[in-house]
């Protein structure tokens, strides 16, 4: 697309994003026009870079995810090996139901490479007789499967609940009526569940299935992610969850139809641990955007945003987090907003120099005159400065009691400065802030501070961008790059800045296994806590990632919050690691991270296996990095 037409597109969506039912209209101009070539590029050419197109995923599926003959035989070769083959109660309600559909459904169960499975099927008080006929027909031929008849309609939860009741499984999986398991799926979780017997929620990616029958708009998601979830459900389909945690919760809640999954995940969740919930990172769910009745989520999104609004806002209350759930006005998501302690806390912003007192003055501006949250202090760590204009500079900051200096000469060693800094700052938080930052509003330092103060939260990364705009930094991914020594990338580096990303990610706060010290909010009791940064082995590159992973290695999560929003004029006062100079002690620092990371590099919970890794804009891998179970053993 041309960059003046793109431009020009782009700046339509903003206005339009504004108004949701003028933007609800576009968005199905949008879906009519990727089913052509050239709408498809049109369209991604607008909304930002993608990963693929949809044909180019049909190709994809068609070399890695199309079973043969083979495969079949291995995975039922398998299944006799499994030490445990738990009965699987898949449950569906059917209401006024296009019978075609709702048989395609059902057979796709039926067509389950993993025997050990049930059908527990509410008919939830269609009028007439025609669903519940096609129902009946369906249950009188198999008798794995069950059926009730409900009296009176009474919605999704009610009818899931129904159908529950029927359940005799040790685990229950969701599915609609018109969507389509993957011959594969309960084989998938019947594997899983071998590996995790204590496993209490399982779920998959899933993709799109038009009218047509094509497979389109792939949702690869991360592993669980809690923080992610406050926005958006990011579990959705396939969700299966033990069947005796399922009852103790009530089953679904009546009165949240439209987010009743979503509200189950979060309750699930309150109930058991991370460890527990297990993600298994293939399409094994094809739900279906284009039937002709419409699912209820996309006919009803005003009533599915408040539902989720509410279980969200309720989560919040039961586990004690004082925050807000509001609904983004035209966008398919919610934004948490945080309330800071009070008396907030004193929050100490490191900032690290040698001259370059152009970028320390704009630097220093934004942290005493364009943040708007106190108390703070301003800790500047001099690393050697000699130029007049930095002395110079230093005694004007000297004057803001907020300020002070802390000199600390030799040779650049980023966490040595750092350690150092840390242990002489005076506040509850630590802020490490690169010099060549500058603010692009006043909040981003209270959105960080009510992050970081959470008992659960290690370290806090912000939406970095460059000077023109594009996106720097939206957190950081394990093991990516080029060569054998790959540590560590910034996700979509170089999108622009109205980008959402995949599935919302540069939109949306989320959990992510590192971000970047350029702008990085921690507890110092934390930091102290995991021994603060590498000064030895990893003194200039990786330090931060190092930290991120030592803290996650202690039970904290790491978050990303787009609603702190800075520039970064990425190495202007260091340089690159790449110049001949460096290039030595960059290896080393691979070398050490390497060493001491490899398996969890290879294997990062947010950046699937099935993503290509020369990559960070969730481009699929060809082959893609995950071994089928039935090779496994």
């Amino acid at each position: 697309m041309p960059l003046s037409l793109r431009a020009t597109t782009v700046a339509a969506l903003r206005i339009v994003r504004r108004w949701p039912p003028v933007h609800a209209v576009v968005h199905q101009l949008a879906l009519q026009l990727i089913k052509t070539r050239w709408g498809e590029r049109f369209v991604r050419g607008a909304v930002g870079p993608e990963a693929q197109t949809d044909r180019e995923y049909r190709a994809w599926v068609e070399t890695y995810d199309t079973l043969d003959d083979a495969n079949r035989d291995a995975i039922r070769a398998h299944i006799s090996r499994l030490a445990r083959r738990p009965l699987i109660s898949v449950v569906m309600t059917a209401y006024r139901s296009d019978p075609r559909l709702l048989r395609e459904a059902v057979a796709s169960v039926q067509g389950q490479l993993y025997p050990h499975w049930e059908l527990c099927i509410a008919e939830d008080g269609s009028p007439g007789d025609d669903t519940w006929g096609t129902v009946d027909a369906l249950a009188s031929q198999d008798p794995r499967i069950k059926a009730v008849r409900r009296e009176a309609n009474g919605g999704i939860a009610a009818a899931t609940n129904s159908a529950i009741a029927l359940a005799a499984g040790e685990y229950v999986a969701f599915l609609d009526h018109d969507d389509l398991l993957a011959e594969r799926a309960l084989y998938e979780v019947a594997a899983e569940l071998d590996v995790h017997p204590d496993a209490d929620l399982v779920f998959s990616d899933e993709d799109k299935l038009d009218e047509r029958g094509l497979r389109s708009q792939p949702h690869h998601k991360t592993d669980w992610n809690a923080e992610l979830m406050l926005s958006v459900n990011a579990v959705n389909h396939l969700t299966v969850v033990r069947r005796s945690l399922l009852i103790d919760l009530g089953g679904l809640r009546e009165g949240f139809d439209g987010a009743q999954d979503h509200d189950l995940v979060l309750r699930v969740a309150e109930r058991t641990t991370p460890r527990r919930i297990r993600h298994i990172p293939w399409v094994l769910y094809h739900w279906r955007w284009q039937g002709r009745q419409g699912s209820y989520s996309r006919t009803r999104l005003a009533e599915c945003a408040a539902a989720a609004q509410r279980a969200v806002q309720e989560h919040l209350a039961r586990t004690g987090q004082a925050a807000t759930a509001v609904v983004t006005p035209g966008r398919p998501w919610l934004r948490v907003r945080r309330v800071l302690p009070v008396p907030a806390p004193l929050a100490s912003i490191i900032v690290p120099t040698r001259d370059r007192a152009e970028l320390l003055a704009q630097c220093a501006e934004g942290v005493l005159k364009k943040t708007a949250y106190a108390p703070l202090e301003l800790l500047i760590v001099d690393n050697g400065s000699e130029e007049p204009a930095t002395l110079a500079l230093f005694e004007r900051l000297r004057a803001d009691p907020r300020v002070r200096i802390l000199p600390a000469p030799g040779p650049f060693n980023f966490a040595a400065l750092m350690n150092r800094a840390v242990e002489a700052a005076r506040g509850e938080i630590i802020v490490l802030l690169n010099n060549d930052i500058s603010m692009t509003g006043d909040g981003w330092l209270a959105e960080m501070i009510a992050q970081a103060v959470r008992p659960n939260v290690g370290a806090v990364g912000a939406r970095l961008l460059y000077p023109h705009d594009d996106i720097q930094h939206a957190g950081v991914v394990l093991g990516v790059g080029g060569g054998d020594g790959r540590v560590a990338g910034h996700l979509y580096a170089g999108a622009p800045a109205g980008h959402a990303g995949y599935q919302g990610h540069l939109a949306l706060a989320r959990n992510v296994s590192a971000v970047t010290a350029a702008c990085l909010a921690m507890r110092k009791a934390v930091y102290r806590e995991v021994g603060g940064m590498d000064a030895a082995g990893l003194a200039v590159a990786f330090n931060d990632v190092d930290l991120c992973l030592k803290v996650r290695a202690a039970g904290y999560d790491v978050v990303w919050t787009p609603h702190a929003e800075l520039y970064h004029h990425e190495s202007a006062s260091r340089g690159s690691d790449l110049a001949p100079e460096t290039a030595e002690r960059f290896r080393s620092e691979v070398a050490v991270m390497r060493d001491r990371w490899g398996p969890v590099l290879d294997a990062d919970p947010f950046y699937g296996p099935v993503f290509d890794k020369r990559h960070t804009n969730y481009r699929l891998g060809c082959p893609p990095d995950r071994r089928p179970p039935w090779t496994l053993g």
